[in-house]
C-alpha cells in the first residue's frame, strides 16, 4: 500500500505558502519531493528524510511527488495553540487543528446558530482546475491587482467584493498543495480559504461543507463562495465512482442553507475520453442524480458544431435544474489575465480552451446576480 524510502535533501527547488518543494536522492535515484513543514518541519539540504513514493512509482501527474513523511533526525516541535479538531484522522499523519465550527473557537457563537449564507451565490465545480477560471468570469476585464480587492457592478460604491473558497475533501487533503490557492491569495482574488471534512490548511477549518459555506458568509464575509475539491480527481470510468459527485452534494448544502446554487459545467473539447467529451458525464451524474435541489446550470454558448453539442447534452438537466445559457464574449481575454497558470488534466488555455470557458461562464454568470 504504500512504498517507503529513506532519501537525502539536495537542494530546495522552490517553495510557496505550506509547501517546499525539493530534490531528494534514494536508492531508485533522484526525485522531487514535497514537505509540508507544519506537519514535518522543513527540511534542509542534507537532511535524512523518510519518503512516501507510491503516488511517484505509479507515475500519478497532480499527486506525483516523492511524500516527505518525516524528517527523522530533526522531529518540530510540539504544537502550541488550541484546536481539538482532528483531520486525516486516524492516518499516521492525523493533525489537530482550531475548527471555526469549535467551542475553543472565536467563531464558535457566530456559527452555533447560523443556519442561513443570505442567499449567497456559491459557485459549484467538479475540478479544482475550474476554480482560477471560474474567477476570470466573476472579475471579468477588471481583475484585481495584488494588494487589491475587486468591485462588480451594482455594487453600493467603493465596496470590495469578496470572493471565498471552499475546498472539499474529494482530492488532496492539504490546501497548501495548491500552489493556484497561495497565488490566488497573494494577488487578492481571493479572501480566504476553508477547508471542510477531512481536508485542511485553510485559512478557516471546518467540519462540514455546510459549516464552510457558512463560514465563507459570517467568519470572511464573502459576497461569494466557490466549492470544489481539491488538487486531484479520483475516477473509475464508472457511472458512480469519481471524487466528483461530491459536486452535486455541494448544491444541496448550497440550497438547504439559502444560498444561490450556480452548477459550472464540466466540458472539454480537448478530453481523448469520449465520456468527457461535451460535457462530462460527471457532470450530468451530479448535477442530474446527486443534486437534488435545484441550480442555475452555465451553459456556454460555445460556437459550431461542438457548440450544439454542449446544449443538446445539457438539456436533460432542464427537469431539475434552470438553464441559463451565458454567453462567452470577451472570456478568452479575461482568461489570459488569469494570475496563474490554468491548466487541466495537463491541458492548457489553447488546448482545451471549452473547459476553461465554460468554468468562467458560471462565475460571468454569479457575477449577474450580484448586480
Amino acid at each position: 500500500m504504500i512504498r517507503w524510502r529513506r532519501g537525502e535533501v539536495v537542494r530546495i527547488r522552490r517553495e510557496w505558502p505550506g509547501a517546499v518543494e525539493l530534490d531528494v536522492t534514494t536508492e531508485d535515484g533522484e526525485a522531487r519531493a514535497l514537505a509540508y513543514p507544519a506537519l514535518v518541519g522543513r527540511p534542509e539540504p542534507g537532511d535524512v528524510v523518510l519518503l512516501n513514493t507510491t503516488a511517484l512509482a505509479m507515475g500519478l501527474g497532480t499527486g506525483g511527488y516523492a511524500m516527505v513523511v518525516a524528517v527523522p533526525d530533526r522531529l518540530p516541535q510540539d504544537p502550541q495553540g488550541p484546536g481539538h479538531l482532528v483531520k486525516a484522522r486516524y492516518t499516521p499523519l492525523q493533525a489537530t487543528v482550531l475548527g471555526a465550527d469549535e467551542q475553543d473557537s472565536p467563531f464558535h457563537e457566530v456559527l452555533r446558530d447560523a443556519d442561513s449564507v443570505d442567499g449567497m451565490p456559491v459557485i459549484v465545480a467538479d475540478l479544482h482546475s475550474a476554480l482560477p477560471a471560474i474567477l476570470c468570469g466573476l472579475y471579468g476585464q477588471k481583475p484585481p491587482g495584488p494588494g487589491e480587492t475587486a468591485e462588480t457592478g451594482g455594487r453600493e460604491r467603493g465596496r470590495p467584493l469578496r470572493v471565498a473558497y471552499v475546498m472539499l475533501d474529494g482530492g488532496a487533503l492539504p490546501a497548501w498543495f495548491s500552489m493556484s490557492c497561495a497565488r490566488l491569495r497573494e494577488a487578492g482574488w481571493l479572501c480566504g480559504v476553508v477547508t471542510a471534512g477531512q481536508s485542511f490548511g485553510g485559512d478557516v477549518e471546518v467540519v462540514t461543507p455546510h459549516t464552510g459555506l457558512l463560514a465563507a458568509r459570517h467568519v470572511l464575509e464573502a459576497d461569494v463562495a466557490i466549492v470544489t475539491q481539491g488538487p486531484g480527481n479520483l475516477g473509475s470510468g464508472t457511472r458512480w465512482g469519481f471524487s466528483g459527485v461530491s459536486a452535486g452534494e455541494a448544491v444541496n448544502a448550497a440550497a438547504v442553507l439559502g444560498g444561490r446554487p450556480v452548477a459550472a459545467l464540466r466540458v472539454s473539447e480537448g478530453d481523448l475520453r469520449e465520456r468527457h467529451i461535451g460535457v462530462s458525464h460527471h457532470s450530468l451524474t451530479a448535477y442530474g442524480r446527486v443534486a437534488l435541489a435545484p441550480a442555475q446550470v452555465a451553459v456556454p454558448v460555445l460556437p459550431g458544431d461542438f457548440g450544439r453539442r454542449v446544449a443538446e447534452q445539457s438539456r436533460p438537466l432542464a427537469a431539475r435544474h434552470e438553464l441559463v445559457e451565458v454567453p462567452v464574449d470577451g472570456l478568452h481575454e479575461a482568461l489570459r489575465g488569469s494570475p496563474v497558470r490554468l491548466s487541466t488534466m495537463g491541458r492548457g488555455l489553447d488546448e482545451d480552451l471549452a473547459y476553461f470557458l465554460a468554468s468562467a461562464a458560471a462565475g460571468r454568470h454569479a457575477a449577474s446576480l450580484l448586480s
